[in-house]
């Protein structure tokens, strides 16, 4: 029922990221890169795990992501492992968003949602930018209320 997988974390610090599972495994997808984004309308989601996804319950096994202090409650939301790479390595300043714990959500999420493609990333990338230059317990009140 629980899904692990290595997260980039705060100072760039791997971890195990907990989820409740909510899609098939895939054994079609050959690419580890692939296998990691998860596309709109994915075929690989159940239908328990579109409910879980909407209504954000396969969150919270991430509450001991949380205890262990490798995550917050808000901050930018943590990209799969070999993700982190690939982006670090096409977008200039990527790593520097690392500066700041991860969080279960985001000013970036609230605003923008889940994306993958590199161009998107960029953009997600200015809200995360956003939420470390401007950081404070006003910004963070407004995401939870967006959330």
């Amino acid at each position: 029922a629980l899904f692990r997988q290595q997260r980039m974390g705060y100072r760039g610090k791997v971890y195990q990221v907990y989820k409740f599972r909510t899609m098939r495994t895939s054994s079609h997808v050959a690419d580890e890169k692939e296998q990691a984004i998860t596309k709109t309308g994915d075929a690989r989601i159940t239908g328990l795990g579109r409910f879980l996804r909407k209504s954000r319950i396969d969150e919270l096994p991430q509450l001991v992501n949380i205890l262990r202090g490798e995550m917050s409650w808000i901050g930018p939301r943590p990209e799969a492992l070999v993700l982190s790479r690939w982006y670090e390595a096409e977008l200039p300043f990527y790593r520097y968003r690392h500066i700041v714990r991860p969080g279960i959500t985001g000013w970036a999420q609230v605003n923008q949602g889940h994306v993958a493609a590199v161009g998107e990333v960029l953009e997600k990338l200015h809200y995360d930018f956003y939420y470390i230059k401007n950081f404070s317990p006003w910004l963070d009140l407004l995401i939870v209320f967006r959330t």
